[in-house]
């Protein structure tokens, strides 16, 4: 990761992206989606993840984080550590999975690629993050993140997205607690 994408002051909230290497669509099933959500809330609960924000695509995450323990880059590092080996036993272990030999080849095929896996590659490595160090960034960053399906064409209005956080900012409860960024 260049020196541009660090996590400089852990007080400030951040925005993170990352993807699926290959950009390959798994969060297209609940099972696999749940193991993700499952880790965020670990994450919340035993490291100090502070959640403002988030949406999930098929492929890619968006999150506006921060921390009220751990340093940010450990907290994502763990967070994309298990859900990696999770997810990829997961699509291992679904008989109903039609895609599994393909994904599993992809994976593999990032893997070799790459010197830091011993056999699979889930995430791709980097997640520039960005830090929200005013209001006109931190709002563009939120918007940016929950108009994201919209643009995408899945939703008309991002707060009937339900892999999304947006739904809290409208006045009702999303499927993950966050900190409102402005509150």
């Amino acid at each position: 990761m260049s020196r541009n994408y660090k996590f400089r002051d852990q007080d400030q909230p951040y925005f993170v992206s990352f993807a699926t290497v290959f950009w390959i669509d798994v969060f297209t099933r609940n099972m696999y989606r749940d193991i993700l959500l499952d880790s965020i809330r670990y994450c919340q609960q035993h490291k100090g993840l502070e959640l403002y924000a988030w949406c999930m695509m098929s492929n890619h995450v968006h999150l506006i984080i921060g921390t009220t323990d751990k340093k940010m880059e450990d907290i994502l590092r763990d967070l994309k550590k298990y859900t990696s080996v999770k997810i990829l036993e997961a699509i291992k272990e679904n008989p109903q999975e039609s895609r599994r030999e393909w994904m599993l080849w992809m994976f593999k095929q990032a893997g070799k690629r790459n010197s830091n896996n011993q056999h699979y590659q889930f995430w791709q490595q980097n997640n520039q993050p960005i830090e929200l160090s005013s209001a006109l960034i931190a709002e563009q960053k939120l918007a940016y993140l929950h108009n994201n399906p919209v643009e995408a064409g899945l939703v008309e209005e991002a707060a009937y997205y339900l892999y999304s956080s947006a739904k809290d900012y409208a006045g009702k409860k999303g499927l993950l607690d966050i900190v409102f960024l402005f509150g």
